[in-house]
C-alpha cells in the first residue's frame, strides 16, 4: 500500500452497514470478511488501523507512552467503532438464523454466494491494474504463475475432507480462532469455512447464540493472537509486494469457489449436477450482480476521494 494513496471518506452510518455485512458473511462458510472489506472499499484502512492498534498496545506494555500516542493517532476510530458495532450486532442476531438457513437450503445458498464471490475477484484484480498503472510497470508470466499457484493451493486445501470432528476443547478452539481470524484480512479465506473444516462451525455459532461466555472468551483470545500475527504479515506484504500479493489473493479466491460449488454433500464431496440448475444459475447471477453494482458504486465514489497534498 502506497503511503501517498488517498484514503476514501466514509460515513459513520456507512461503516455501520459495512460492519453488518462483514458480520453476516463471517457466519457463512465460503465467504471471506476480507473480501467484503475489499468490495466496500475499506480494506486498506482496516489493515492500517488494525496494525496501528496492535503497535499501540505493544507500546503501552513496554511503557513507551510517546510511541503509543503516535500509533493511537493512526487508528481510524471513525471506521473501527461503527464497524465493530455492526459486526457484533450482526453476529449475535444472525448467527442462529444463518445456520438454520444454510442447513435448510444449502444448495441454493451456495449458488447465491458462489456468484457473489466469483464477482468479488474483480476487486483485487482492479487494484492490481491501478497499482501497475501507477508504478508504470508490467505484469509478466511470473504473476500469472502466482495466480495459478494461489488458485491451485486453495482448491487442493478445500478438497480435503470437510470435517475433522474435533472436540471443542479450549486448546482446540484457541488455535482454530487464530487461524479463522485470517479471514478478516485475507480475501478468499473464510473463517467460517476454517471452523467448518475443523468441525467447530456449529459449536461456535451455537455458543454465540447461547451466550456461552467461557467458549466465547477462549475464542476471542484466539482471535487476538491470530490478529497480531496475520495483520502484521499482511501489512508488510501489501507495503512491499502490493501487486504480487493481490494477484495471489485473487487466485486464492478463485480456488476457494470449490467450497461454494452448489452440488456437494455435507462432507464437501462433489456430487453430479441434479435438479434445480436453472434456479441455481439465477441465484448465482443475482449474487454476482449485487457485488458488481457495489464495486461499480465504490469505484465511482472513490474518484471523489481527497487527493494527497504534496
Amino acid at each position: 500500500m502506497r503511503p501517498d494513496t488517498p484514503t476514501r471518506k466514509t460515513s459513520l452510518i456507512g461503516n455501520l452497514i459495512r460492519g453488518v455485512l462483514i458480520g453476516i458473511v463471517e457466519t457463512i462458510p465460503g465467504i471471506s470478511g476480507g473480501t467484503v472489506a475489499l468490495v466496500v472499499g475499506i480494506y486498506k484502512q482496516l489493515i492500517e488501523s488494525a496494525s496501528a492498534m496492535i503497535h499501540w498496545g505493544l507500546s503501552l506494555v513496554r511503557g513507551r507512552r510517546d510511541e503509543a500516542r503516535e500509533y493511537w493517532s493512526h487508528i481510524s476510530w471513525r471506521l473501527l467503532i461503527p464497524l465493530g458495532i455492526g459486526m457484533v450486532a450482526a453476529v449475535f442476531t444472525v448467527a442462529g438464523p444463518v445456520v438454520d438457513l444454510y442447513e435448510t437450503y444449502p444448495q441454493r445458498m451456495r449458488s447465491l454466494f458462489f456468484g457473489m464471490v466469483a464477482a468479488s475477484v474483480m476487486v483485487p484484480l482492479l487494484m492490481v491494474r491501478d497499482d501497475v498503472a501507477y508504478r508504470k510497470k508490467r505484469l509478466d508470466w511470473r504473476h500469472l504463475a502466482m495466480f495459478i499457484a494461489g488458485a491451485a493451493v486453495a482448491l487442493i486445501v478445500l478438497s480435503l475432507p470437510a470435517t475433522l470432528a474435533l472436540e471443542p476443547h479450549w486448546y482446540i478452539v484457541l488455535p482454530a480462532a487464530a487461524i479463522a481470524v485470517s479471514a478478516l484480512v485475507l480475501p478468499g479465506l473464510s473463517g467460517s469455512l476454517v471452523l467448518l473444516t475443523l468441525g467447530l462451525y456449529e459449536p461456535t455459532l451455537r455458543a454465540v447464540e447461547a451466550l456461552d461466555l467461557g467458549y466465547i472468551g477462549v475464542f476471542l483470545a484466539g482471535l487476538a493472537i491470530g490478529a497480531v500475527v496475520v495483520v502484521q504479515c499482511m501489512k508488510w506484504l501489501l507495503e512491499h509486494h502490493h501487486a504480487t500479493t493481490l494477484i495471489i489473493l485473487s487466485g486464492v479466491m478463485i480456488g476457494a469457489l470449490r467450497a461454494l460449488w452448489p452440488y456437494q454433500n455435507d462432507d464437501g464431496v462433489l456430487q453430479p449436477i441434479s435438479d434445480g440448475v436453472g434456479l441455481n444459475i439465477l441465484l448465482a447471477i443475482i449474487g454476482a450482480a449485487v457485488v458488481t453494482v457495489m464495486v461499480i458504486a465504490d469505484r465511482k465514489m472513490s474518484r471523489h476521494a481527497p487527493q494527497p497534498v504534496h
